[in-house]
């Protein structure tokens, strides 16, 4: 599982041909010993849980890179490298 971006103390990864699980785009975050998927539409939580202070970092960071983020995931669904994603600031 790639780590594509971190940024106070959140870990940001795309699993590799991760596309039959919940079958639209999304990404795994981690922080504090809590997971949770999150759609890369819109920002819900597809499955786990993490505080919701974090989750309103992670989507307004998803905001900013949905394009990137759209992309990288067809390059995991391919099988291929992803790109490294600018934290949150």
């Amino acid at each position: 599982m790639p780590t594509i971006s971190m940024f106070y103390g959140i870990l940001v990864s795309i699993f590799f041909e991760d596309n039959a699980r919940h079958h639209l785009p999304h990404i795994h975050v981690r922080y504090s010993g809590e997971k949770a998927s999150v759609a890369i539409s819109d920002g819900s939580i597809l499955a786990g849980s993490i505080p919701s202070s974090q989750l309103k970092m992670v989507q307004a960071w998803i905001e900013i890179h949905k394009d990137e983020l759209y992309a990288d995931w067809e390059l995991a669904v391919s099988g291929e490298e992803l790109f490294r994603i600018a934290p949150l600031q």
